[in-house]
């Protein structure tokens, strides 16, 4: 049986294998499809698509969505999208606005306790990405200023450090609605991470299927077999579809690999299918 995955950064947000490479490690390692979804930009998709034709493998354009519920960072994944819609490049390019002003105050803060970081310096040492934690992580491990990159989030840019800067979100909902309007299909990715109650997990997931919710990351690399019952259990009460993906970056995420995230993730060319009958009948 074939394999997908439905959940894969690239170098345009913070992976670290571009999006040709991306094609090829994914014929390698024998993918039906992979969607690449980098973090609230589609400047990787028209470079796999093309590199991939002719090719054995389905690229599928999509993307990940940053958002915000009731405190929580949120991610909504869109899959494929038409990701040369008027409407939803607008708004990406406002999010990608407010990404930047972001980084800018995060970068000064940086700054102010001593570290020589700049927003300048920061983009031409990950040129062609969106910028996302991961690179502060980075460039702190190569500039000599942590150890190791968990101990970035811990000290720095952890939600509750004080040089971390929150940036405006679009709610989950919004979100949706954005990734309907350009013909995609939008999926929870990886609730089991956002640890919220079951009562409010459960909330969420009934106003997100309201809002024309398709699908839930119900397998994922970290999930636990208990965690992944749990999520298709979920998924079946609300009538939503499976999803599945590794949530591969590469080097970024060291013992992480495309298709088998840590060794025992599958996720049938089935769930592709059922979510494809599901887009059909709904949009």
């Amino acid at each position: 049986m074939k394999t997908v995955d439905l959940h894969v950064h690239s170098t345009k947000s913070d992976g670290s294998y571009t999006p040709c490479e991306l094609v090829d490690y994914a014929i390698e390692k024998g993918l039906a499809a992979f969607a690449l979804t980098d973090h609230d930009t589609t400047d990787g998709l028209d470079e796999a698509i093309a590199y991939a034709k002719g090719k054995p493998i389905e690229v599928i354009p999509g993307i990940e969505f940053s958002t915000e519920y009731q405190g929580r960072d949120i991610h909504i994944v869109g899959l494929y999208i038409d990701h040369h819609c008027k409407t939803f490049l607008e708004q990406i390019t406002v999010f990608q606005y407010s990404r930047v002003n972001r980084n800018i105050k995060m970068c000064n803060n940086l700054a102010e306790a001593g570290i020589d970081i700049t927003y300048d310096k920061l983009i031409k040492e990950f040129p062609d990405s969106v910028i996302t934690r991961s690179h502060y992580a980075k460039y702190l491990l190569a500039h000599g200023y942590i150890r190791n990159l968990k101990e970035a989030f811990d000290r720095y840019i952890g939600d509750r450090c004080k040089y971390f800067v929150p940036r405006e979100k679009i709610t989950p909902a919004q979100a949706v609605r954005l990734i309907l309007d350009c013909n995609g299909i939008p999926v929870l990715a990886h609730p089991v991470l956002y640890h919220m109650s079951n009562a409010n997990l459960e909330q969420m997931v009934c106003e997100l299927k309201a809002a024309g919710l398709i699908g839930i990351e119900a397998v994922y690399s970290t999930y636990a077999p208990a965690e992944e019952r749990e999520m298709k259990r979920l998924a079946a009460r609300h009538s939503l579809c499976i999803s599945g993906g590794s949530d591969f970056h590469g080097n970024a995420k060291p013992g992480l690999d495309l298709a088998t995230g840590y060794g025992k993730l599958f996720i049938p060319e089935e769930i592709l299918t059922h979510l494809m009958e599901r887009k059909a009948y709904v949009l």
